[in-house]
């Protein structure tokens, strides 16, 4: 075969270096080409991770069996050799920037899993990577340099899960400076400063948020083919907010995390809340940092008690399933049942008409609405299936209607709503679960009471509470900070016995039943129409917001979804619902790419179980998520 040259850049020689000229043939394989490249740059070091990037097809050559020939290689080929790991500035959610080793060839998707086995965070598929937004920057701010947390010497395990030594990886006990790094991750950041929150970027509109979720990366692809360079910046973040198997023990770090993103969603009104739960919000993280300074963090159980302890967890899993068909046979003999006069409300576009009582009967699964007490032997006005909690949710031909129902005191509130907990799970009423649930609504309840009158002594005793730390800007326009001091303190005295866990557990479990938990915004443009609409993509659901006034329009859960197909040529995505339901839209402030990673995303969140193994499939979620190019 012919002998022609090959040029190729060795990035380890320096910028300015020249490129080095190989004689090659067609067939030569590519590891032949590396071979070639090492012994001609006579430099002794280890080239192990070190790969061929293809610039003009934006690819890595990284079968190297492969010949040249099979890849398309001839000699105008721009080729460059360098490492396959660079170093990433990674933005925490905590706003702390950690520099690590990345991989800038495998999909986001793994480089993501591979980020989250050093910092040990678990279930790295929640998380993902995303541009960021730059913040304002005065004149005089230049020269403040910021902290870095170092972690690029950090060897790059293959194992799912790293050694563990005094409840942190092996890692981060090699010196002080590592376990500062590791503090960091794991033990929540005092209220940031005034100055702090006013820096940073605050969307002031759904459209802003959009934009913001235009800047996620794809996940298929790799951070080379998006453009990210070695020493670049991105975010690291909680993309799908749908969070399996919350274990305190084992995720130190993931609940810190997930607790420092709901908290600056909050400041930087990312997500909406009332004032109510806004002052309980600033209580909790006036309670988690007061408790984090005085309660030791890092986990000291032992490997063989770990051990024990699954044992005897997967143990009684085992003995439940053994049991399950005789509680199942009793529970049909006599399911409980609620029945009780309740208001109910079903909103539609433009209509005036408020809530009308009804005498409603939950069984199973299930709520039958009648006319009066006395005609609920007959046919029901109405009957919804529960499938998800505190709103039922009632399908129609043209999508989903929600369906509000009004409880007359907080023992019925409590009662009911523990109900639509347990069937939104597809349990009944006959539970074990059912009172404690309802327990737990009271607490929930109670706490978001205001204590009047008990605040005095705390006040007094703690006068220094930063409160422009604690709640978001639009309550520092409106109330002066001695005003809302004691608002804070006296929401304080509900949540001041729990401990750190049980502190940040209920943060999130609070910041989780906001109504606007969990929405991706994406500006679109629905076929047929002249005007931008807008998209929420959640956990469970779609939902159509009219940006004129900014009302939710109509909503399709996933659950009801048959397909979606992608024209990629014209960006257009087209659903398909049961009930011949078929919506088509093209995106405006994101790729389509993204809109289908989201809902294929989701839907790959729900087929996780307890019951299989802890490894991640991960052909599915690019089967799911890739669109043409993985399929």
């Amino acid at each position: 075969m012919a002998v022609w040259d090959l040029s190729v850049i060795v990035e380890d020689l320096g910028e300015d270096a020249p490129a080095i000229s190989l004689s090659v043939t067609s067939d030569l394989h590519v590891g032949g080409v590396i071979l070639k490249l090492v012994e001609k740059t006579q430099i002794q070091q280890d080239w192990s991770d070190h790969a061929l990037w293809w610039e003009q097809k934006q690819k890595w050559l990284l079968r190297t069996a492969w010949a040249l020939e099979k890849y398309g290689i001839h000699a105008d080929a721009r080729l460059v050799f360098m490492p396959q790991h660079k170093p990433l500035k990674l933005g925490l959610p905590n706003g702390k920037t950690l520099r690590l080793r990345a991989s800038f060839s495998s999909p986001v998707f793994q480089t993501v899993i591979g980020i989250c086995r050093v910092i040990n965070l678990r279930h790295p598929e929640e998380l993902s990577l995303l541009r960021p937004i730059e913040e304002k920057k005065k004149k005089k701010d230049k020269d403040i340099s910021e902290e870095l947390y170092d972690l690029t010497q950090v060897p790059l395990t293959s194992a799912s899960r790293p050694c563990l030594y005094n409840g942190m990886p092996a890692h981060f006990a090699d010196s002080a400076q590592m376990e500062a790094v590791y503090k960091m991750l794991s033990v929540t950041q005092p209220p940031p400063a005034h100055e702090v929150v006013a820096k940073q970027y605050r969307p002031a509109s759904v459209v802003d948020k959009a934009h913001i979720h235009g800047r996620w990366l794809d996940s298929s692809r790799c951070l080379m083919q998006q453009g990210i360079q070695g020493n670049d910046r991105l975010w690291l973040r909680f993309k799908y907010y749908s969070f399996y198997d919350i274990e305190p023990k084992y995720d130190v770090v993931r609940l810190t995390q997930l607790y420092e993103q709901a908290r600056w969603a909050l400041l930087l009104e990312d997500i909406d809340c009332t004032e109510e739960e806004m002052m309980l919000f600033g209580a909790l993280q006036y309670h988690i940092n007061k408790v984090a300074q005085s309660e030791p963090q890092l986990l000291t159980s032992t490997a063989a008690m770990d051990d024990l302890e699954s044992a005897l967890q997967s143990l009684e899993v085992k003995l439940e399933g053994e049991s399950t068909s005789a509680s199942d046979m009793l529970d049909t003999m006599s399911a409980p049942e609620l029945n009780d006069y309740l208001k109910i409300f079903r909103p539609k576009r433009l209509t005036l008409k408020g809530y009308k009582l009804y005498w409603v009967k939950f069984q199973d699964t299930s709520i039958s609405c009648f006319k009066s007490k006395e005609e609920c032997f007959g046919e029901p006005v109405q009957q919804i299936n529960l499938k998800v909690p505190h709103q039922a949710v009632n399908p129609s031909s043209e999508g989903m209607n929600e369906v509000y129902l009004r409880c007359e005191d907080e023992q019925q509130y409590a009662q009911w709503m523990a109900a639509c907990r347990l069937a939104s799970k597809g349990k009944s009423l006959a539970d074990s679960s059912y009172q404690s649930e309802i327990q737990s609504i009271c607490s929930f309840l109670a706490m978001q009471k205001t204590n009047s009158g008990s605040h005095g002594k705390s006040a007094e005793a703690d006068e220094s509470i930063n409160t422009y730390s604690l709640v978001s800007p639009r309550y520092h326009k409106k109330y002066k900070a001695k005003q809302l001091t004691p608002r804070i303190l006296d929401a304080y005295q509900n949540v001041s016995l729990l401990s750190l866990t049980d502190a940040i557990m209920r943060f999130l479990q609070i910041w989780q039943s906001l109504p606007d938990f969990g929405l991706a915004y994406v500006v679109v443009r629905f076929k047929g129409s002249r005007k931008d609409e807008v998209i929420g993509i959640a956990p469970s659901k779609l939902i159509r917001i009219d940006l004129g006034v900014g009302d939710v329009v109509k909503s399709w859960r996933y659950n009801n979804m048959k397909q979606w197909n992608v024209n990629w040529d014209i960006k257009q995505m087209a659903i398909e619902f049961e009930g011949n339901v078929n919506i088509a839209f093209s995106c405006v402030t994101a790729d389509c790419k993204i809109v289908h990673e989201f809902i294929g995303g989701y839907i790959f969140m729900s087929t996780r179980s307890h019951n299989k193994s802890n490894t991640l499939n991960e052909e599915l979620f690019h089967k799911l998520t890739g669109g043409h190019e993985a399929l």
